[in-house]
């Protein structure tokens, strides 16, 4: 093992570990409109998983690197997909109202009082 593949590991170790804490302290009401918003961060993680596979030399590199790759690509449309369906829960629905019939509504277009008892003389 490289002294370079040590440091390597140990930025990786303490970078889950930090990501766990953070995580970990985020109330749970917060948690998804963190993650979604964070798509950016997902982005840049990509862009360092591809800078890995740049400069690997070797079969282990390669599969790390495409590993990285796999799993931070699928973190953006995983960030994505969240996005869309939160913002779906909060789009109006289209659905025409109830018309109410006829003789239920009275001349200025307000609802006609109506009793159900009769009138009693």
């Amino acid at each position: 093992m490289t002294t370079e593949l040590l440091t390597d590991i140990t930025i990786f170790i303490l970078a889950i570990l930090v990501g766990f804490e953070v995580i970990s302290k985020v109330p749970a009401t917060l948690h998804t409109p963190l993650m979604s918003a964070a798509n950016s961060i997902h982005g840049i993680v990509l862009a360092g998983a591809m800078l890995i596979a740049v400069v690997a030399d070797n079969a282990l590199g390669y599969t790390l690197a495409f590993i990285a790759c796999a799993f931070a690509a699928a973190n953006v449309v995983g960030g994505y997909v969240v996005t869309g369906r939160m913002l779906k829960m909060f789009k109006r629905s289209r659905a025409p109202l109830p018309a109410a019939s006829p003789a239920a509504v009275s001349a200025n277009g307000h609802p006609a009082a109506t009793s159900k008892t009769g009138s009693q003389s």
